[in-house]
């Protein structure tokens, strides 16, 4: 019975490192604007979209914003982001903005670069460090959140996003 249980409690931790390794949320981060992510013509207005980051629990380093169009992509894979944005933090807040975005379905996003050093820090397990945000707040349960949980439509409109930072505290396994 004592060598089934420990099997049992090492099967359930390696399953919680796993899965603790899987919120990694890494967004490496540069701060230019990509390309668009569908060409835009004469016919197709191009949007200005505003992301407000609140929750930042100090005014050290910066706030990096990608924006993505796919789920392939989102929000691991920074070099497929359609565009990036680099925001000075100011009373604890932050913006975020992205220009000439055509029309369709896009997911930001964001991460408390608190040291400047343009990547977000993990810890050993992978877990970030620092404060992680995508749009509509979403969340990720076992890791990053999913890009439908973060989409939002661009019509060609002016799109103004409020996104909450949260520092993630993993206890003990």
């Amino acid at each position: 019975m004592k060598g089934l249980r420990k099997r049992v409690v090492t099967v359930l931790v390696a399953s919680a490192l796993i899965l603790i390794l899987e919120m990694t949320v890494v967004v490496g981060a540069r701060p230019s604007t990509g390309p668009q992510a569908r060409p835009l013509t004469a016919d197709v207005v191009p949007t200005q979209i505003h992301v407000g980051v609140f929750g930042l629990r100090n005014n050290n380093g910066q706030v990096l914003c990608s924006l993505f169009s796919s789920a392939i992509a989102f929000p691991k894979k920074d070099d497929k982001a359609v565009a990036h944005y680099t925001a000075e933090i100011s009373d604890r807040q932050a913006s975020c903005e992205f220009s000439g975005i055509a029309p369709g379905t896009y997911a930001v996003s964001a991460f408390h670069d608190e040291n400047s050093n343009g990547k977000l820090d993990a810890n050993f397990m992978g877990i970030p460090r620092e404060g992680v945000a995508a749009s509509n707040d979403a969340r990720g349960r076992f890791g990053p959140p999913k890009f439908n949980d973060a989409a939002f439509q661009v019509s060609g409109d002016e799109v103004n996003l409020r996104i909450t930072i949260t520092y993630l505290k993993i206890g003990r396994v």
